[in-house]
């Protein structure tokens, strides 16, 4: 899939005002039929929610840690955000996750643009690293990864098996991967 150069883009963090408003971006990402319409799309995967208001905030409010919002240009975009992603300080490394680009917008280089915003974060912090984790069957989200410089660590994690929060499987072989880029 070829990439246009990302629209402009203004970056803010979250604040516990903005929950509903991410809750809905992500969950339309990842998660139902609206979901199908970008390629991110985890609805073969998983039904249920995608993110746990409680748990975002969490990240909003925690130190070392940001909620990091993209908004078109100058202005706020008309009907919302264009793109969201967490970025904090974990296991001495940045840590990136609850990434979503509102469908529509996905394969416009949104992503990678919200990807960089966020490894600068974590290289002004001075952290040698960023990691994330990713369901080992999304193939072609590892390889977009991949080809931005991240490396698949063999390291695997437990997919939260009876925790709704992070959505109902709808198979039982589930489970991330640890992948890492260096920042230094």
């Amino acid at each position: 899939m070829a990439e246009e150069a990302a629209p402009p883009l203004r970056f803010r963090r979250a604040t516990v005002a903005d929950i509903d408003a991410v809750v809905a971006l992500v969950t339309s990402a990842y998660r139902g039929d609206a979901s199908r319409a970008g390629w991110t799309t985890e609805a073969d995967l998983l039904d249920g929610p995608r993110i746990d208001p409680d748990v975002l905030r969490q990240d909003i409010e925690r130190p070392r840690s940001i909620v990091l919002l993209a908004e078109a240009g100058s202005a706020p975009a008309p009907d919302g955000l264009m793109a969201c992603a967490h970025v904090a300080v974990e296991d001495g490394a940045g840590y990136f996750g609850m990434f979503a680009v509102r469908p529509g917008l996905q394969g416009a280089g949104v992503g990678k643009a919200v990807l960089a915003e966020c490894e600068r974060i974590a290289a002004d912090w001075q952290l040698p690293a960023m990691r994330m984790t990713v369901l080992v069957q999304r193939d072609e989200l590892i390889g977009w990864y991949e080809r931005r410089g991240y490396r698949r660590t063999g390291v695997f994690k437990p997919f939260p098996y009876g925790d709704e929060r992070f959505g109902i499987p709808r198979r039982d072989d589930l489970r991330f991967e640890v992948l890492e880029k260096p920042l230094q």
